[in-house]
């Protein structure tokens, strides 16, 4: 074991030895975390539970978001230029914000978890 005086505070270095398949398996789990080999090992040695969620599932939601910008940035446009702005495009914002607060309820209501 290795003592370091780091600049505000020491640390402790410790060799680990890992045959070749648990080290695929150390590095196949990191990788899953979107983590460095090093900075896995710390957390899990500290953290007993890891689970990893799956984010490519928001791409529906985040497309709904990016939908509903550009229309409230076009009615936004259209009201300033006109001074003016239309009950059917409120509307139309009020049903893409409601559904897209269902899309975010459907999801958070079901784990999307994983674990590693």
């Amino acid at each position: 074991m290795i003592i370091i005086a780091r600049k505000y505070k020491i640390v402790k270095e410790k060799k680990v030895t890992f045959d070749m398949e648990q080290w695929a398996k150390v590095e196949h789990r990191a990788d899953a975390c979107n983590m460095k080999t090093t900075a896995f090992i710390r957390d899990s040695a500290l953290n007993s539970e890891l689970y990893v969620m799956d984010l490519k599932q928001l791409a529906p939601l985040l497309n709904g978001m990016r939908i509903i910008s550009n229309n409230i940035n076009q009615v936004t446009k259209k009201a300033n230029e006109t001074n003016n702005i239309y009950a059917g495009d409120v509307e139309k914002l009020k049903g893409e914000v409601a559904e897209l607060c269902h899309t975010l309820s459907r999801f958070l209501s079901t784990p999307r978890w994983t674990r590693v």
